[in-house]
């Protein structure tokens, strides 16, 4: 099973947003599916890092996850990778939940979102490209020179699905 984010927002002339990059950083927040723990703080995860899993009885791990983190109240190591070739752009209708990201989660459930900085914009009609978009207060906007009209983007909102396949 995995867990896919899905982003829902208010569009005005733009056309799509997607992560740039695969050192774009998902800022999620766990709980332990062992023990129920939730670390207070977000982490964050890319697709361009992986961390190596313990091996068991002394033999070499088997893949190599984008994130491995050890909770706190039980030990027990778990892991998040972020499926290959899913990362997905936003161009769906207003308010309209489109996935952007699959996940493939081992001993936690994923919880939070918080969307922060690294997104690029494409303006409606236009084509202009907006670099460095921050989401951070779920909310951005600019101006377009190319239509000469304000682009934006707003009431960003996320929710985590699970998919079987």
């Amino acid at each position: 099973m995995f867990t896919e984010l899905q982003l829902s927002a208010n569009l005005v002339n733009i056309q799509s947003f997607t992560a740039e990059g695969a050192d774009f950083r998902w800022y999620l927040k766990i709980r332990c599916k062992n023990c129920g723990e939730e670390p207070a703080h977000f982490l964050y995860i890319t697709e361009d890092e992986t961390a190596d899993l313990k091996g068991e009885c002394g033999t070499p791990p088997r893949r190599s996850p984008n994130l491995v983190t050890r909770c706190k109240m039980c030990h027990k190591e778990n892991s998040i990778n972020i499926v290959g070739r899913s990362v997905k752009e936003y161009s769906g209708g207003n308010d309209q939940f489109v996935s952007v990201v699959r996940f493939d989660c081992r001993g936690v459930e994923l919880l939070d979102y918080s969307p922060r900085t690294g997104w690029v914009a494409t303006g409606a009609d236009s084509g202009a490209v907006f670099s460095e978009v921050d989401l951070g207060e779920k909310e951005w906007c600019d101006y377009d020179k190319i239509k000469e009209r304000e682009v934006g983007i707003y009431e960003l909102k996320s929710r985590f699905i699970v998919v079987k396949s």
